[in-house]
C-alpha cells in the first residue's frame, strides 16, 4: 500500500498533522508519562519508549503511506500528541485491518480536537488510500474516546479481548467500532 503519498501533511481549521519531528520526542514522552492520559494503557511509557514509538510511526509512515501523525495547534504550533491510521500488529478475528486511533496531552481534551483531526485522517484514508473500512477500538470505559468513534460516523459492532494484554487485566476487554467507505460517504452527503 505504500505509495507517493507517505508523510503526507494534513490540515484542518485548527490543527496540522504532518511527520514527526526531533523535538516532538520529549513532549511525547512527558505526555506518555502522564497517567491521566495513560489510564487506558497498561502503563505509562519510559522516555525511550515514547522514542521508540516515534521511530515505529516514521517507519509505519515509509511502510504504508499513512500513519500516525503528529498533531500541531495552528495557531500555537505547539505539540498536542498523536492522530492517524494504523496497522495494528496484533492478530485477532478482524485484522489484518487499518485502525484509526488518537493520544492527546491532557490539556487538549474536550475541545474537539481529537474529533477534527480524525476525520481528517479517515478522510485521507478512503480518498487518498482507498481503505474499504476503517476500525477502532478502546476499552469500555473510555467513554470519550468512543464518542470521538460515534462523532466521526463509527458504529460499536463487537467487543473482544485484546490479545497483547493478559486476560485476567482490566483492561484486556476491548469496545470495536467500524465505518466503511459507503457509510462515510452517506453521511457527507447528508
Amino acid at each position: 500500500m505504500r505509495n507517493t503519498l507517505e508523510k503526507q501533511t494534513l490540515e484542518t481549521s485548527r490543527l496540522i498533522l504532518r511527520p514527526w519531528r526531533e523535538t516532538d520526542v520529549a513532549p511525547f514522552a512527558e505526555m506518555n508519562a502522564d497517567r491521566k492520559v495513560m489510564q487506558y494503557f497498561p502503563a505509562p511509557l519510559s522516555y525511550e519508549e515514547s522514542a521508540s514509538l516515534v521511530e515505529r510511526c516514521q517507519k509505519h509512515f515509509d511502510e504504508y503511506g499513512f500513519g500516525l501523525w503528529a498533531v500541531e495547534l495552528k495557531e500555537t504550533t505547539e505539540f498536542a500528541g498523536f492522530i492517524g491510521l494504523a496497522v495494528p500488529q496484533f492478530t485477532a478475528y478482524f485484522t489484518p485491518c487499518v485502525e484509526i486511533g488518537w493520544r492527546l496531552a491532557a490539556p487538549y481534551w474536550n475541545q474537539g480536537y481529537a474529533t477534527e483531526g480524525a476525520q481528517a485522517a479517515l478522510d485521507f484514508g478512503f480518498d487518498q488510500c482507498n481503505l474499504k473500512e476503517v476500525l477502532s477500538f478502546t476499552v469500555p470505559a473510555n467513554v470519550a474516546s468512543r464518542r470521538v468513534m460515534e462523532k466521526i460516523g463509527m458504529s460499536y459492532i463487537d467487543n473482544f479481548d485484546h490479545p497483547a494484554i493478559p486476560g485476567d487485566d482490566p483492561l484486556c476487554r476491548h469496545v470495536l467500532y467500524r465505518i466503511t467507505k459507503q457509510e462515510r460517504d452517506a453521511l457527507q452527503a447528508v
